[in-house]
């Protein structure tokens, strides 16, 4: 299990003062950006590999008029950063220190609890968080997420960071290119054209940070959530897409098995479901909320 001391405890945040209801990045005094938006009940949000907080704008119109939505962005991922200069030693991350930068954003933002959602990644530290500051979370959504990274998922991974460190000069532009072939299903091909992954490359570029990337992806190889799952008291949702071609159906149904009475819902979309297929993968939260609650 990778670990450090700075996981996230399970202690009162202080209210936030002088926040606005529009959407907007805030700062927290430890340094944390994140995305805020709305009102309500605390929602927050964790974004992938490669991404940052901005992967949920889409979603944002449709939760913050009854949420007060938090959208930490992790350590390098913040889009006004500079990728950082190769060489430069930066500690390994981990997924309590991911996870104490989540509470770090929702205690900025006055949120005592929350609802959870984390996607890939992002799912790896929501359980982190849940299974280590239980009381704070009031229901947790798991998307494309995975107990341990297997052999074949550390060899998928070895080939990102290969293909980013030899890419890297040429504006990492055949790692973005190899993006929508990992992450969307048929109803994203289904609609697309002979120009559609030349449109979205530039896109993908604008804030892709390749170096914060590899260190990311160097968390996934080391991603270990065994002794995590029974800590988990939550009511959670483990959410599939059924065409995910990196995280296999019997990855998250070791989820399911591992965290008592939780459910799976399934979703016709690839690994990249919040952008390929916002509306049914929203829809499926809502209705798991509809039923906890």
């Amino acid at each position: 299990m990778n670990t450090d001391n700075n996981r996230p405890t399970a202690g009162s945040p202080e209210p936030a003062t002088d926040l606005p209801d529009a959407m907007g990045r805030q700062h927290t005094g430890a340094g944390t950006s994140y995305l805020r938006a709305g009102t309500g009940p605390g929602l927050v949000l964790l974004h992938g590999t490669g991404a940052n907080a901005g992967m949920w704008e889409p979603l944002l119109p449709r939760w913050s008029p009854s949420h007060t939505v938090v959208a930490p962005d992790f350590t390098g991922a913040e889009p006004d950063r500079a990728d950082a200069a190769p060489g430069r030693g930066e500690p390994p991350l981990t997924l309590a220190g991911l996870a104490a930068q989540a509470l770090d954003a929702a205690d900025h933002a006055g949120l005592a609890t929350f609802d959870l959602v984390g996607h890939s990644l992002g799912a790896a530290v929501a359980a982190e968080l849940a299974a280590t500051a239980p009381n704070r979370v009031r229901s947790l959504v798991l998307h494309a997420g995975w107990v341990r990274t297997d052999p074949r998922q550390l060899a998928e991974f070895d080939w990102w960071i290969r293909l980013l460190r030899n890419d890297i000069q040429h504006q990492t532009q055949l790692f973005l290119r190899y993006l929508p072939l990992l992450a969307f299903g048929p109803v994203f091909w289904s609609a697309a054209t002979v120009s559609t992954v030349d449109e979205i490359v530039p896109l993908l570029a604008e804030q892709f940070r390749p170096r914060a990337t590899i260190r990311q992806i160097e968390l996934d190889q080391r991603v270990d959530l065994t002794d995590r799952l029974v800590a988990i008291t939550a009511p959670t949702l483990v959410l599939t897409s059924r065409h995910d071609r990196l995280i296999d159906c019997a990855s998250q149904r070791a989820l399911v098995e591992g965290i008592a009475g939780s459910t799976q819902a399934g979703l016709d979309a690839g690994h990249g479901a919040p952008a390929e297929n916002p509306t049914e993968f929203a829809h499926a939260i809502e209705t798991f909320w509809s039923h906890t609650r």
